[in-house]
Parts: structure tokens; sequence; C-alpha cells
């Protein structure tokens, strides 16, 4: 490690390219700030929402509308039909493939990561390592078995499993029990033996207006009724299985209540606003817990002057970024 933290391996080679992430909980403003850039910046949006990668689920997941994906480049959005399992590996690749295209734009673009999905951020700037292949039959049948347990079911198996992970989200549990029953191998030891540097470090600007925050997403869940977020799931309905992993985006099976008649309007509001809530309070857990407090910016959207930090973060992050690109 070298004293400016850039790591460099044995034979002097290049120090990783520093990226801008704009992350936070869920309607925190993070899609806002990006499009508040790209009016001053060439800039390529790399999605990072689980959710967002799915065709056809647009309104609940609060996909960039066509007219901001037409007005500005956006990756990691309708990447996968909802039957599929997409996973932060296929997520990472795709994330590097876009960070490449937007730096070999001509004149170039400034390639900003924008999102709340922790687990996928973080595949992009730990150190990489080589998942063990896993039989695709037997892990579904595992994900069958193990999908229906609560989250301190899975943690009590987890401490036996793997116990460096059971601290984790639902998805990185079930990620861990996965490695760990199919193949005798703890993935926290994987980590370790298989790793190898990452390309890329990251320079966080954390988007978070606490309860503000929470205003906004019983605003915006009102917005999305409103916008059709019934009729979307009800076409979904007719022709995705219900099985789908595309439906286990945050408040979609409150919606299908509503729409089999099961619920009211009411009810269902409130409960889709009390899981954006959840959700967002796991995702709080996570950067506060995962992210290198000393590349972080933390931000409140909307607050006096906050296009000045906005503004400061990314020029000082352009000019590191043009230094490491000399060196490399």
């Amino acid at each position: 490690m070298s004293s400016s933290g850039v790591s460099e391996d044995a034979e002097g080679s290049s120090p990783p390219l520093t990226i801008p992430v704009i992350c936070g909980p869920t309607a925190s403003g993070k899609s806002a700030i990006a499009m508040w850039l790209s009016r001053r910046r060439e800039i390529l949006v790399i999605s990072a929402d689980s959710r967002q990668i799915y065709r056809g689920f647009d309104i609940g997941t609060a996909k960039p509308s066509r007219e901001d994906q037409a007005r500005v480049p956006h990756r990691g959005v309708d990447v996968a039909d909802p039957t599929r399992r997409y996973s932060a590996a296929d997520w990472s690749a795709l994330a590097h493939d876009a960070i490449q295209e937007a730096l070999g734009t001509a004149g170039g673009r400034l390639p900003i990561v924008v999102g709340g999905t922790g687990f996928y951020i973080g595949t992009l700037f730990r150190p990489l390592w080589a998942q063990p292949p896993l039989d695709r039959d037997r892990r579904d049948a595992l994900q069958v078995a193990l999908g229906d347990m609560s989250m301190d079911e899975l943690r009590r198996w987890c401490r036996a499993l793997d116990p460096a992970r059971a601290h984790l989200g639902r998805a990185q549990l079930l990620r861990a029990l996965e490695v760990g029953l199919l193949t005798g191998e703890r993935l926290s030891d994987l980590h370790v033996a298989q790793a190898r540097p990452s390309a890329y470090r990251a320079s966080y600007l954390l988007v978070d207006s606490g309860l503000d925050g929470q205003a906004r997403i019983a605003t915006r869940a009102a917005l999305m009724f409103d916008g059709g977020w019934p009729d979307e799931v009800r076409e979904l309905t007719a022709a995705v299985p219900d099985d789908a992993p595309a439906w286990n985006a945050t408040g979609y099976g409150v919606v299908r209540q509503y729409v089999r008649g099961e619920i009211d309007r009411t009810t269902a509001l409130d409960r889709v606003v009390i899981e954006t809530r959840q959700y967002a309070k796991r995702q709080r857990t996570w950067f506060r817990h995962q992210l290198e407090h000393d590349r972080v910016q933390k931000l409140a959207f909307g607050a006096a002057g906050w296009q000045e930090i906005v503004d400061r973060w990314i020029t000082e992050l352009e000019a590191t970024m043009r230094t490491s690109e000399r060196v490399r």
C-alpha cells in the first residue's frame, strides 16, 4: 500500500482508477443528482439497482424515464428477463464494460455508478475472486428450501456454516449458504484465498435525507399508483410466472394482492410504504458498515448548498481520474 492509499502489487502495477459512485437508500435523490450532473458534464450512468435490471418492471422500481435514458446513456437498466437470476457478478461484469465504454467514447464520458444495491457496488470495488461453479439443479432446489426461511433462521444457519457473513443481508446470507452447502467451503474463506485486486476504487457521494426521505417514500408510492403501477402489474401477471425472481422487487407482492382484489388501495399503499422504509433501513445499515469512510462525501439532497457540494466532489474526483489515467 502506498502512502496515498493506492494499492500496488509487487511488480508495481498501475493504481486503480477512481470511479464516482452516487449511492444511498431508496428515494433519497440519487437519480436526480445524476441528471443534474448530466446537464453540466458528459456522463454515462451505470445503474446499481438490482430491481431495475428486469425488463417490464418499470414503475415500481422507479426506473429512469425514457426521456432521461434518451438524453443520457444508461447501462444496467432492462438487461435481464424477469425469470433470470441475475447475480452481483453479472452486474460487475456489465459495470466494467460500461466504464471502458465511457472512457473509450470520443472525447470521453464520465462513468458514474448510481444506485442503492450495496452488494452490487461492493463487487466492483472489492478484491475479485473466482466464484466456484454450482450445480444449477441443486442450487434451484436449495433456493426453494431456503426461500421461506426467516432472517433469524438464515442467520442461525450462517452462524454455523460461515459466521463471518452472518451479519449481512438476506441476499448475502443466501449466497453464503449456497456456497457452503454446495461446495463444502466457506464463502468468506474463498474471498480471501482467491482474491485479486480490483481495477477500480470508489469515491462515494452518500445521499440520505433522513426523515425527509421517509416522506418522499410515501409521496412516491402514491405517485406510482396514480402513474399506472397496478396496470403494469396486471400486464406482468399475465406474462411472467409467479416464481420469477423479478417479483421480489419491493412492493410488487403487495400490488399483486391489490390487483387481485385481496386488499384495498389504502391498505396496499400503507404496506408498500412500510416495505420500502424497511428496505431503506437495510440499505442505510449496509452503507454505514461497508463503505470506506475516508472515501465518503455525505449529502442531504435538497438541503441548502447541495449543488456546490456535488460540484466540488465531482471536480476533485475528475482531477484524480486525470492523474490516474496519466499514470496508467
